[in-house]
């Protein structure tokens, strides 16, 4: 895989681990969530990649929370890269967002309904950071090829691609793991999103489900069949979090979770 700065463990074999709230909350919440989860993938040296939005651009209800401020929920953002010394993403919506985000990240991520969108992915490559594009869920494996060109034929050569699961009918989804091998043979670490992978889309009251006891079915599965990343969305409190809470993981439940991960991904090398 090609280098991050500031990217730890990264000799160890262990895969690589993207976690963090779904978005920024306050400016105390991502610190403290990145501090616990540091604390785990130091003992157990899984390099470790700080995830959270500074905006959530894609909400059902106009009432929905859509951020503190997009200069505060950034500065946030580079705050926990600065002060924990760890490489942090946040996701873009527009050719101006990635030239914005990219003065205060490390690494940009397109969201899945957006990674066709030629001009996103173009900016995104130019801005010269890595680009994680996650798989849309209405795409199969094969044609995430094209959106990877979009990319490398920019000039940026720093892509991973997402899986987060396949739309099943209306209101759910499905993880299609030969899908990972597939993606894997374009050149690109893939990674596993455990979380958005098990939500429950378009429910009547505007708000996304979620089947969050599934979380470590899915990235054992994905773990076992040699995904080269797993991307968790964490809370101290997923009932009282701000979005996505219906399927994210209890960060009290994350270190379990990743010594079983760890565990099979050393039985596997």
């Amino acid at each position: 895989m090609f280098k991050i700065p500031k990217l730890k463990h990264t000799g160890s074999g262990n895969f690589f681990l993207i976690a963090g709230p779904c978005i920024v909350e306050n400016e105390n919440m991502p610190l403290e969530i990145a501090e616990k989860i540091i604390s785990i993938t130091d003992k157990l040296k899984i390099p470790f990649i700080f995830k959270a939005s500074y905006k959530k651009a894609n909400r059902s209800r106009l009432d929905s929370f859509t951020g503190i401020g997009d200069i505060k929920g950034l500065e946030v953002i580079r705050e926990v890269g600065d002060k924990m010394n760890i490489p942090v993403l946040t996701d873009v919506h527009s050719t101006h967002e990635a030239e914005l985000a990219a003065e205060y990240v490390d690494i940009l991520q397109i969201p899945a309904f957006l990674c066709r969108q030629t001009e996103l992915l173009v900016a995104a490559a130019k801005t010269g950071k890595p680009v994680n594009i996650k798989k849309g869920q209405f795409l199969s494996p094969d044609t995430m090829k094209f959106a990877i060109n979009k990319v490398r034929e920019s000039g940026n050569d720093k892509i991973f691609v997402t899986e987060r699961g396949t739309t099943f009918g209306y209101q759910d989804l499905v993880v299609d793991y030969r899908g990972i091998p597939v993606i894997q043979k374009f050149g690109v670490p893939v990674i596993l999103d455990c979380t958005h992978s098990l939500q429950q889309p378009n429910q009547t009251a505007g708000i996304t489900g979620g089947k969050p006891e599934m979380i470590e079915t899915i990235a054992k599965a994905g773990v076992a069949i040699g995904v080269d990343g797993i991307f968790i969305e964490t809370h101290p409190d997923p009932a009282s979090a701000f979005s996505d809470g219906a399927n994210m993981l209890r960060i009290d439940l994350l270190e379990n979770l990743l010594i079983k991960l760890a565990g099979i991904r050393q039985a596997i090398l």
